[in-house]
């Protein structure tokens, strides 16, 4: 694989979230190599068995998510666990036949939140990936406090400390989704 193709998905719905702030910032910190792209989530239903079709903006995540070699989740915390929005697509992403959107990916592990930045979230999430055969990374790891002044209005990440973390993510999910996929 020369390019590697990454999808960002953030679980926060919020126009000014500190977590879309995050796959922001990776946009402008990608290594050589690697393209990225931010998934919409903001008109994503709810998973239900019912439905006799997909609906059309599932259909669009779920052929970004086939196309992407890897995924960066931008994890927020809502009490003390992974936000619905995130883990709605990735319940649709699983129904697909064999878990083939899924199963052996690399993913990257970001969030920002109140003064522990979403750890809680993001190993409650990791346990998801467990039983997802997905691949996290394991480090470096990214927390970001989001009251702590690392963001601007607008939910844009301002904190050099942090953007340096995301860059030295992305390098390193670059290496783990390859050697993972060799």
């Amino acid at each position: 694989m020369t390019q590697l193709n990454v999808l960002g998905i953030s679980g926060s719905l919020r126009r000014q979230s500190c977590n879309s702030g995050l796959l922001r910032a990776a946009l402008a910190e990608l290594p050589a190599g690697m393209r990225m792209e931010i998934a919409d989530l903001t008109d994503i239903p709810f998973y239900c068995a019912d439905l006799a079709e997909k609906p059309a903006s599932v259909v669009r995540v779920l052929a970004q998510i086939a196309a992407a070699d890897a995924l960066v989740l931008a994890c927020p915390e809502y009490n003390y666990s992974i936000a619905p929005a995130l883990k709605n697509i990735l319940d649709w992403a699983s129904r697909e036949p064999n878990n083939a959107l899924l199963a052996g990916k690399a993913i990257a592990i970001m969030g920002a939140g109140g003064g522990m930045g979403t750890s809680r979230a993001q190993y409650h999430l990791r346990q998801v990936c467990v039983f997802l055969d997905l691949h996290p990374l394991n480090k470096p790891e990214v927390f970001a406090n989001a009251f702590a002044g690392a963001f601007d209005a607008d939910g844009n990440l301002t904190d050099p400390k942090i953007i340096a973390q995301i860059a030295q993510q992305l390098q390193a999910l670059d290496q783990w989704s390859r050697k993972i996929k060799a």
